[in-house]
């Protein structure tokens, strides 16, 4: 099937999203398997995204005021459109981030998956809810949700869309405005994303798609919104928690991983080995929570190994926009210099390639294949830094207790597999491992798509959650609204103010027996 043309990237010249910064100065956008320039996207500058958060302000103010069912119908219509143009935007997304097809179609149905949830629970989520009060039956208390204002997103290149709109949908509903940073490499796929919101009704200036580099529009936004939210790396994730801290606001992050796969004797070695490669190299292994630790108890390492190998060697590379290639490409130098680094220093320092090993330049400039070593060292750059990219060593180990002791041994601590002869090992090896989801017999994507439970990060890999009640609440103020019904705590009934302090203990103590709710 041949690459779109151009005529995808003019169609979305045209997107509504970007008219505001049409004059500013443009950068051209490649497509990534061929390096090819397709388009500009106009640069956006401090001062555009000062004016977003402005619009932004005024706008949220009238969309709080909705009820959560008329905010949810945007985003169920948005959440059709989706489905509705799936093709143009997995076209966008091989184009501007170098997916296989099938990778981009997981991340439409992500898109399509947690609009849904959402759009089904948040009039749930957020309904005041009431309390035990201080004096039951004598007060009444109530937690109700107010929005934070406008949040700010500051979004990665590898899911250009999950991790734009997904994050964006909890923020809308319940009742802010967004203001968002796409990655410069790939603009068009938030501001395709924000198109669709807009058809569904979204107000325009309640969400403002601002592309820029950012040291300017990242660190505007995070000088003005009133809660953020980023994807990325730790080092930048630690960076922006200071700033939010400065500011005093709301900050959360999924950050980087060194996520590891655990083997037990007696798990079926065909099957761990055929999802493994998905495990690892979905989205060439550009996936925060994908594998690039697998370790496999010593007396079946061997067979897991060579049945593993096997099947990384049969995966396809390419460029096509259909569903016959298994993996594409990197999306920058930078990526094919790291991954390269990180085989080739451990190459040199001994280690062994069991597959892949090279770069692709005859597929496209940024290819790399999918990579598996053994035999490597604690002092090789790959064994404890994260690669993001189709990488992953296998380390034998005496036992299980082993295997849990070198996986938890990292600061990192984002996502999880284990593989055991039964789901209950499996199970009662998850709950002994420090990481924000555990997958058993399975690599990440049940963990990441089970949407009504919290997905993030322990250690270094991340604060605070999306998904689930976490995932929508994050964005708003708890507030605590207490009425009294009978009386206050000034003395009653004419009692003086001696013995009214005389009875109060008694009066604790009793309340202390009654039932709480």
């Amino acid at each position: 099937m041949p690459a779109p043309s151009a005529q995808v990237f003019d169609r979305l010249r045209q997107l509504a999203a970007i008219e505001d910064v049409e004059a500013r100065p443009t950068r051209t956008i490649d497509e990534v398997f061929t390096g090819k320039a397709l388009t500009t996207i106009p640069v956006a500058t401090a001062e555009d995204a000062e004016k977003a958060f402005a619009k932004a302000r005024a706008a949220q103010r009238d969309w709080v005021k909705r009820p959560v069912a008329e905010r949810a119908a945007v985003i169920a219509r948005y959440r059709d459109l989706v489905l509705e143009n799936r093709e143009f935007l997995m076209d966008l997304l091989q184009a501007e981030a170098g997916k296989a097809r099938w990778a981009a179609q997981e991340e439409i149905i992500d898109l399509f998956a947690n609009a849904d949830y959402y759009a089904k629970v948040a009039a749930k989520l957020l309904k005041p809810r009431r309390v035990a009060p201080l004096l039951p039956g004598l007060n009444r208390t109530t937690v109700a949700y107010q929005p934070k204002g406008v949040v700010g997103v500051i979004s990665p290149w590898n899911y250009p869309m999950t991790l734009t709109a997904s994050d964006a949908v909890p923020a809308l509903l319940a009742g802010n405005a967004v203001v968002l940073k796409p990655d410069s490499q790939t603009p068009y796929c938030a501001l395709a994303c924000a198109e669709l919101l807009y058809r569904a009704g979204l107000p325009r200036a309640l969400y403002a798609v601002v592309p820029g580099p950012g040291s300017v529009v990242g660190t505007a936004i995070a000088d003005n919104c009133d809660y953020l939210m980023f994807t990325g790396s730790s080092a930048t994730g630690s960076h922006l928690a200071e700033h939010a801290g400065r500011r005093l606001i709301g900050f959360s992050a999924e950050l980087g991983g060194k996520n590891a796969m655990i083997v037990a004797r007696g798990a079926n070695l065909d099957k761990v080995a055929k999802a493994a490669t998905r495990a690892c190299f979905s989205n060439a292994g550009q996936l925060c929570i994908s594998i690039e630790r697998i370790y496999v108890e010593r007396d079946i390492a061997d067979e897991f190994t060579r049945k593993f190998g096997d099947q990384v060697r049969k995966m396809q590379l390419g460029t096509a926009y259909d569903f016959t290639v298994d993996m594409g490409s990197l999306i920058s130098e930078g990526q094919l210099k790291t991954v390269s680094g990180h085989v080739d220093d451990a190459k040199v320092k001994g280690a062994k390639v069991i597959a892949g090993g090279n770069a692709r330049p005859d597929i496209g400039p940024l290819f790399y294949e999918p990579t598996v070593l053994t035999d490597v060292t604690s002092d090789m750059e790959c064994a404890g830094n994260e690669t993001f990219g189709p990488l992953v060593s296998i380390y034998p180990v005496a036992d299980v207790d082993e295997a849990i002791a070198k996986a938890n041994d990292t600061e990192y601590g984002l996502n999880a597999s284990v593989w055991a002869a039964s789901i209950e090992e499996g199970e009662q090896i998850a709950s002994r491992l420090r990481s924000g989801t555990v997958n058993v017999d399975e690599g990440y994507a049940l963990a990441w798509g089970s949407l009504g439970a919290p997905m993030g990060g322990m250690g270094i890999s991340g604060v605070g959650r999306r998904h689930g009640a976490e995932g929508l609440l994050k964005y708003t103020e708890s507030q605590t609204i207490s009425t009294s019904k009978v009386l206050n705590l000034d003395p009653p009934f004419g009692l003086s103010k001696s013995l009214w302090q005389k009875s109060l203990v008694p009066i604790v103590r009793a309340v202390t027996k009654l039932p709480r709710h």
